[in-house]
C-alpha cells in the first residue's frame, strides 16, 4: 500500500515543518508496517522550479498492508502531527498498475491492473547527475508550461528530496486516456527523450497508480 500526502504548513509551524527534512524520516521509523518513507519539499506554490516553497511538504510512504496505512492516517495516528500544523492537506492511497525503476534501491511491485474507467495517478522521480543538472533544468520550464491547464489533470505538483538533484512529479488524472494524451505532447516527449539519450539520471522510477480514498483539500479545491 502506497500513501502520498501533501501539507501546506501554517506560518506558526514553519520551523517544525523545516525540521521534518532533517528528523522526519527518522521520527517515523517506529511506525508499524512502514517499509519506506521519503519526506519531500516542493517548488514555489507546488510548481516545478528552482525556487523552493517555504511551506509545502510531502510524504511518500510504502506500507506492508492497508491496515498499517489506516493506523497511520487515523485520528491520533502518526499523521495527525502533520495535519494539525497544516492549512490545506491532501492524502491518497495508491495501488501500482505499472512500475519500472527504483527509488533509493526500492522497487514498487505491481498490485493491480490498469483501470478501464476512473481516475489514475502518476509518479515520476529521478536522481539527476550533477553534470547534467543545467541541461535538465533548461528543459523543465517548457515541460511545466505544457502541463498547465491540460485537460483531465486534477493535480500536478513538483516535489523532491533535495534541491536541484533529486526531483519528482506527482499528478492526478481523470482517466488513463487523459494521462496518455499529455504524455504524447511535444515538451514532455522531448524531455523524456533527452533524459534517455543524454544520461540525465543516475536512478529513476516511473509508476502509474489506481488512486483510492482521496482525502482533503489542496489549494482551495476538494480532491476527495
Amino acid at each position: 500500500m502506497v500513501l502520498f500526502c501533501l501539507f501546506d504548513i501554517a506560518p506558526r509551524s514553519r520551523l517544525w515543518g523545516w525540521s521534518r527534512f532533517v528528523v522526519g524520516r527518522f521520527a517515523l521509523r517506529g511506525v508499524r508496517g512502514l517499509r519506506f518513507v521519503k519526506v519531500l519539499g516542493s517548488g514555489h506554490e507546488g510548481r516545478f522550479g528552482l525556487k523552493p516553497s517555504a511551506s509545502i511538504t510531502g510524504l511518500f510512504c510504502v506500507f506492508e498492508d492497508a491496515a498499517s496505512a489506516d493506523a497511520f492516517t487515523a485520528p491520533g495516528g502518526a499523521l495527525q502531527a502533520w495535519r494539525q500544523r497544516a492549512g490545506d492537506h491532501f492524502c491518497v492511497r495508491l495501488h501500482p498498475w505499472s512500475s519500472r525503476g527504483s527509488w533509493s534501491g526500492m522497487r514498487l511491485p505491481v498490485t493491480t491492473v490498469a483501470p478501464a474507467v476512473g481516475p489514475v495517478a502518476s509518479l515520476t522521480r529521478a536522481s539527476i547527475r550533477p553534470s547534467r543538472a543545467a541541461a535538465f533544468w533548461g528543459m523543465e520550464p517548457a515541460a511545466e508550461r505544457a502541463l498547465t491547464g491540460v485537460r483531465g489533470c486534477r493535480l500536478a505538483v513538483g516535489v523532491g528530496e533535495a534541491p536541484l538533484l533529486r526531483q519528482a512529479t506527482f499528478s492526478l488524472w481523470d482517466s488513463v486516456a487523459d494521462m496518455n494524451d499529455y504524455a504524447r505532447q511535444g515538451a514532455h516527449q522531448a524531455a523524456i527523450r533527452a533524459a534517455a539519450e543524454r544520461g540525465f539520471f543516475s536512478e529513476s522510477m516511473f509508476v502509474r497508480f489506481v488512486p483510492e480514498r482521496l482525502e482533503g483539500h489542496w489549494q482551495g479545491r476538494a480532491l476527495g
